[in-house]
């Protein structure tokens, strides 16, 4: 007997700004930039905003993330080497 599955929609599990900053940082740790976008177009549909067409741009990318209400922050990954 084959499984049913339901459509799932991601945005719906978006509904705290916790869950947008685990998904965010989620997708910003692949590195992937269109994985990001497609992460930031699942948090705007969450929020009610208009559907991203394409990889924003890095402007629109930081008003979206402020719009979601967090920031950006930068650290030295694991395996960086000391400074030359």
């Amino acid at each position: 007997m084959a499984e049913k599955f339901s459509p799932y929609d991601p945005a719906q599990a978006l509904g705290s700004r916790e869950a947008i900053e685990i998904f965010m940082a989620d997708a910003f740790e692949t590195g992937d930039a269109a994985h990001i976008a497609a992460a930031l177009d699942v948090v705007a549909k969450a929020q009610g905003l208009t559907q991203l067409v394409g990889e924003p741009s890095l402007k629109t990318t930081l008003a979206l993330i402020k719009s979601f209400g967090l920031r950006l922050t930068i650290a030295a990954t694991a395996d960086a080497t000391q400074s030359r």
